[in-house]
């Protein structure tokens, strides 16, 4: 039994049905390499059941505990059906880019059932060039971006040779009700005992803000005051998703020439593309918007649960009309953000998310979830993180593409989350069915951004193709 984390516990009270705190991670598989033979579901069910013992986090089950007492725990080792867990999906014709992007979609839209391990995967065919594709749906409050990265490198073969797979895995018995109160009971005792080591934690981080000579940005002092969006009201529990492909070489040339991070490129991707967004949907763009950018602190490979990050929030400047001096206030924007990330403590919400009652905590998200407005923290989230930089391969089929999105959250019906696979930087955006007519907007504007970006800083506005992915 594992306790979950103040802030995997928070990732789950957040859960409403309408604000699902499921994250997707989407591989394309080509079949070619698997030569005449067939590769159905249930072979795929062969593969993954032999590595079951690799990928520890798919045999959690929640265990709440009594009168929610305490946060819930992880009973670690727990029978996994795969014929539920693992089901057929069939896109519709002719099996393109957006036709897999609208069944993702639909997968999106549904929260998962928390009597059963917290995810899902589906084994999609009819994609066009005999390609598959393995939608995986499992909860946040199992693991944040660098954690599925690593799940994900695990389910893979990312060496040559053979695999030690197994087949058969011992079940753990559920604990009785007396253990849940008295396990709760402690670990209540020895979370009292940290509370000093958390106040001067926090203690130390303010004092480091003060003695700061950098001053904070006015959008970075009022969290709680982000200007209203098309991107906020109240969400539906509809999703809807979309897909881009960037070369990763393209990226890298525009950042080294533009003396910006990859990160840095993203939110400026995001910034211009957020502008023609509102321009279109709200008539203006007359105010940098929040965007809560994931910060990891364990970037440790061995890692494959849980949540070790903070939300950093960055004022992306879209009210700036001018593409280079986007690129450069958004560059500023995110090295002053860090900045004070790091000066606060990275660990600080975190931390002080161990002492979060479970009662209250849910009450307050179910009523943020139904109440129509703007969100009053944040505007969207827009994460990037760095996937496999080895091409992997499932039952001896390669995976051609990788494609990562975490949840919407209350009141704010967007997110953009970029993952880098080999070649490639993939981009991927959900959104409510209320939030724009289609996603594609979204990565669309984001392309016509990068060529904007590209044009700007004196490079061809042509993108290198990636073969090795869907056409866009």
């Amino acid at each position: 039994m594992q306790r979950l984390s103040g802030w995997d516990a928070f990732l789950l009270y957040s859960e409403t049905p309408n604000v699902h705190m499921h994250t997707l991670k989407i591989a394309i598989i080509d079949l070619e390499g698997i030569g005449d033979r067939t590769f159905g579901v249930e072979d795929f069910r062969k593969v993954l059941r032999g590595r079951l013992h690799k990928l520890d986090p798919f045999r959690f089950q929640l265990v709440d505990i009594p009168f929610k007492f305490h946060h819930p725990m992880w009973r670690e080792n727990c029978d996994v059906d795969l014929e539920y867990h693992v089901r057929p999906w069939q896109v519709r014709a002719p099996g393109g880019r957006r036709e897999l992007d609208e069944a993702i979609g639909e997968i999106a839209g549904t929260p998962l059932d928390r009597s059963r391990p917290l995810w899902e995967m589906y084994f999609v065919e009819g994609l066009a060039g005999g390609r598959i594709a393995v939608v995986n749906k499992i909860h946040h409050a199992l693991a944040d971006g660098i954690a599925s990265a690593n799940l994900l490198a695990r389910g893979m073969d990312l060496r040559e040779g053979p695999q030690r797979d197994r087949d058969s895995y011992v079940t753990d018995p559920e604990p009785s009700k007396g253990e849940l109160v008295r396990t709760a009971f402690a670990d209540h005792m020895r979370q009292i005992g940290r509370i000093p080591a958390t106040i001067r934690y926090t203690a130390q981080g303010v004092a480091r803000v003060r003695r700061s000579s950098r001053k904070l940005s006015p959008e970075l002092t009022r969290p709680f005051t982000p200007p209203p969006s098309f991107i906020n009201h109240m969400i539906t529990s509809k999703r809807k998703f979309a897909t881009a492909t960037i070369a990763l070489a393209d990226a890298k040339e525009t950042s080294k020439k533009l003396g910006i991070t990859l990160n840095d490129l993203v939110l400026a991707m995001s910034s211009g593309a957020l502008r023609t967004l509102q321009l279109r949907y709200d008539g203006r763009a007359d105010h940098p918007l929040l965007a809560s950018v994931p910060m990891s602190f364990d970037f440790s490979p061995d890692r494959i649960w849980g949540n070790r990050f903070s939300g950093v929030l960055v004022a992306l400047p879209v009210d700036v009309a001018d593409t280079g001096e986007r690129v450069r206030r958004t560059r500023e924007a995110a090295n002053l953000a860090k900045e004070s990330h790091q000066l606060i403590g990275p660990e600080l919400v975190a931390r002080w998310a161990a002492y979060m009652p479970p009662v209250p905590v849910e009450a307050l998200f179910k009523r943020l979830s139904s109440k129509d407005g703007q969100n009053k923290v944040l505007n969207l989230n827009i994460s990037n993180v760095p996937g496999p930089r080895e091409r992997g391969k499932v039952g001896g089929a390669t995976v051609t593409e990788l494609y990562s999105v975490g949840p919407i959250t209350a009141g704010s019906g967007l997110n953009i989350t970029v993952w880098s696979y080999v070649d490639q930087l993939n981009i991927s955006v959900i959104s409510d069915d209320a939030t724009v007519d289609d996603p594609h907007e979204v990565t669309d504007a984001m392309l016509d951004e990068f060529r904007e970006i590209r044009r700007t800083a004196g490079l061809s506005e042509k993108l290198t193709v990636v073969e090795t992915a869907m056409p866009q």
